[in-house]
């Protein structure tokens, strides 16, 4: 079946008009001020919680919103000058049935049972927190981005300790005041709880809409008064060790490197941060990808400096997605700085960053001088952002970046967006949409040096959703800080999704999607790709196992030859194929749970079959090893290759302040195996040690003799200092 044929499916999808839902109305509760803290250990059984009204009329959220739980809930708020204290009973009947798998902390317990609290000081529908804690008392926090997005990779100092009884299980959070920002002059806070129950992936709240819970969708806590940040001075210095041998030619070195980070409100909204010496040398590893695309992956952001209010300075919702094609135009991407082409680290001699909110502006400004590498000078790098707050939910901002890490040339990028959300339609669903423009300035890059593009979504998890989002990079657009696989081009991406999920049945959900994407180059206005990922069937289970049936056909229009393995390359013409794909996935919470994907099609002429088998086993909370491969066989009429790819992750966990994980990766394009082992122990928030082992051993012969390429070992420790 041709492409051209399949693509009538996506304008046969009928217009719904879609059926009222039960609203959300804005729900209150009052927070009681104490004079003295309750002592935060997992028991509710201090004083101050009886002075408390407890929050206790949560419904579920899924599987049927508005239902009534299927345990009861009750949440009780406290609050002092320095810190705020939630206190939860989770009512079980069955408590050998809860489970409690995440004991590593760092590691985010969403299959677990958990609670969590979403709180938005300065309640303008658009940014928050989210603290999560599960009946091991392991936490986990995010920021949210756009009102809805969380980015898991921040990390905030607060406390949190949880127990089971016989009855279930309480958990005790304080929250510092000084890990926020917030207005004081405000007494009114946003708030929202959330509840999982994961044996059968309930999910209760206090306030939802269309089965979401964030900044947006929330109740309101009032009557906050007096609340301290203290000096609002963090101070975190660090010391790293380092043992680095090269095995050929046989040179070793050893660096003692000290470090600091200073945090420092200028107001309770502001907080200014100084770098100096920055040292990534602990940070978790990539996990390998294989590429058999002519353009390049992305690689999220791991390194807490640039994690830190990270939120500030996202752009146009670009990234909104999953997938490199998701980010292509980002103006500003923190990964092009400190780590070279190869994501080899480069030192960072200092820098400093602004970020927070002053009335209805978001700012963001980030300064840092990178040190000097074989290729590249020292190079001074900035950015800055500022958004405004527009309407009920909407932003209207710029963005400007000045610097290029990667070469001696000058680059500057300015940018202005529009972000649009509606989470208030009478249908319960959201509306979101933005609208962006961009522009590069490098020397020998005249004219054609634009990007624009616009998105519309409405979001559903029952009945009709979808989106259309249009972009557009012509062929000197060139945002050094950013990120960009692919530019000369324009892109129309659009999909219909549709849930239905039935009542008193083993299954939970039933979802069909058809999704279009078309990618065209400027210079010649001919298709460079095109493809329809049709989502035949995706059924899952309430336990969370899932099955899913896809038919992808896609074309390829290469107007220079493309080498996609070493001597073998495909020749300049227009190829199209079909893709079969099936994959199937269990539920996590379970002791032993994987995946399996097989995808098989032509390919360039040829043919493909992809296998990608998972297997995990978590016999305990103290263990979990998890084993995955992914082989892609192909056959293609100028040559016959495969690339295989293996990982095994190992971790040990003592307990939920002490863990040892342990990746080993191998793939037979570098055809290096990689070990990365991190001991890791966390006292308390805000104080950490790691030490960490990389060892790279490659086959050159491929004889499967493995020889020592690079090895490193590294100590380091940091502390926190809070006035």
């Amino acid at each position: 079946m041709s492409l051209r044929r399949c693509l009538v499916g996506l304008w046969l999808v009928p217009v719904v008009v879609l059926a009222q839902q039960p609203g959300a109305d804005t729900k209150t509760m009052h927070p009681v001020r104490i004079d003295s803290p309750p002592v935060i250990d997992g028991q509710l059984d201090d004083a101050v919680w009886a002075m408390v009204e407890p929050v206790e009329d949560l419904h579920q959220v899924w599987p049927t919103e508005y239902a009534e739980p299927t345990e009861d809930t009750e949440i009780y708020v406290l609050y002092d000058a320095n810190a705020l204290y939630i206190g939860a009973r989770l009512k079980d009947k069955t408590p050998e049935q809860i489970t409690a798998q995440v004991l590593r902390q760092g590691e985010r317990p969403n299959n677990d049972d958990y609670f969590a609290v979403i709180i938005s000081p300065f309640n303008d529908q658009r940014s928050g927190y989210l603290f999560e804690v599960n009946p091991n008392g392991v936490r986990s926090e995010a920021l949210y981005q756009d009102g809805n997005r969380t980015q898991f990779d921040w990390e905030g100092i607060w406390n949190a300790s949880s127990a089971i009884h016989e009855d279930g299980w309480v958990t005790e959070i304080e929250i510092p005041f000084k890990s926020l920002s917030f207005d004081p002059r405000s007494d009114t806070w946003g708030i929202n709880f959330t509840r999982r129950i994961g044996r059968n992936r309930e999910a209760d709240g206090w306030v939802s809409r269309n089965r979401s819970q964030n900044p947006v969708v929330s109740g309101l806590a009032v009557g906050f008064d007096g609340l301290e940040q203290g000096v609002g001075l963090d101070i975190i210095p660090s010391v790293s060790m380092v043992e680095s041998k090269d095995y050929d030619p046989g040179s070793s070195t050893s660096n003692f490197d000290p470090s600091l980070d200073v945090f420092y409100k200028f107001t309770p909204e502001l907080t200014g941060v100084l770098t100096l010496n920055t040292n990534f040398a602990a940070t978790e590893v990539d996990d390998r990808q294989t590429n058999l695309t002519r353009f390049s992956l992305f690689f999220p952001e791991k390194r807490d400096f640039f994690l830190q209010d990270s939120d500030i300075f996202e752009f146009g919702g670009l990234g909104r997605n999953t997938g490199a094609n998701s980010h292509n135009g980002r103006p500003f991407f923190s990964r092009t700085v400190g780590l070279s082409e190869d994501r080899e680290p480069v030192d960072l001699m200092g820098g400093v960053k602004l970020a927070g909110r002053a009335g209805p502006w978001s700012l963001g400004m980030l300064s840092v001088r990178q040190d000097a590498t074989p290729t590249v000078d020292a190079t001074d790098i900035f950015v800055g952002r500022a958004a405004m707050n527009v309407l009920a939910e909407s932003t209207v901002g710029m963005v400007f970046t000045d610097g290029d890490p990667k070469s001696n040339l000058d680059n500057r990028v300015y940018g202005v967006d529009f972000q649009y959300q509606n989470s208030r339609l009478a249908s319960g669903r959201t509306l979101e949409a933005d609208a962006w423009y961009q522009r590069s300035d490098t020397p020998g890059l005249e004219d054609n040096d634009e990007a624009f593009g616009f998105a519309v979504r409405r979001e559903s998890f029952e009945g009709f959703g979808g989106f259309v989002e249009y972009r557009e990079l012509q062929e000197n657009f060139n945002p050094a800080l950013g990120f960009v696989n692919r530019i000369g081009i324009r892109r129309l991406s659009t999909a219909v999704t549709y849930f239905y999920r039935p009542r008193n049945s083993v299954v939970r959900a039933f979802q069909h999607r058809i999704g279009y994407n078309r990618t065209e180059r400027l210079r010649d206005g001919q298709i460079g790709s095109e493809f329809l990922n049709w989502r035949l069937a995706e059924i899952q289970n309430h336990r969370g196992d899932r099955v899913i049936f896809s038919y992808v056909p896609q074309r390829e229009n290469l107007d220079e030859n493309f080498e996609i393995n070493d001597g073998i390359v495909i020749p300049v013409g227009d190829y199209e194929w079909d893709n079969f794909r099936f994959e199937m996935r269990t539920g996590q919470q379970r002791k032993v749970y994987g995946s399996l994907t097989y995808d098989s099609g032509d390919f360039y002429g040829g043919t493909k079959v992809t296998w990608k088998p998972q297997i995990a086993w978590r016999p305990s909370p103290h263990f979990l090893f998890d084993l995955s491969y992914e082989v892609n066989d192909i056959e293609l009429p100028e040559g016959a290759f495969d690339t295989r790819l293996t990982s095994l992750r190992a971790e040990v966990v003592f307990s939920s302040k002490l863990a040892w994980v342990n990746l080993f990766q191998w793939d037979n394009v570098s055809n290096v195996l990689g070990i990365n082992s991190r001991l890791h122990w966390i006292p308390r928030a805000g104080q950490e040690a790691f030490f960490v082992i990389n060892h790279n051993l490659q086959d050159e012969d491929r004889d499967k003799s493995f020889h020592s390429q690079t090895a490193d070992l590294t100590l380091k420790f940091n502390y926190t200092f809070r006035y």
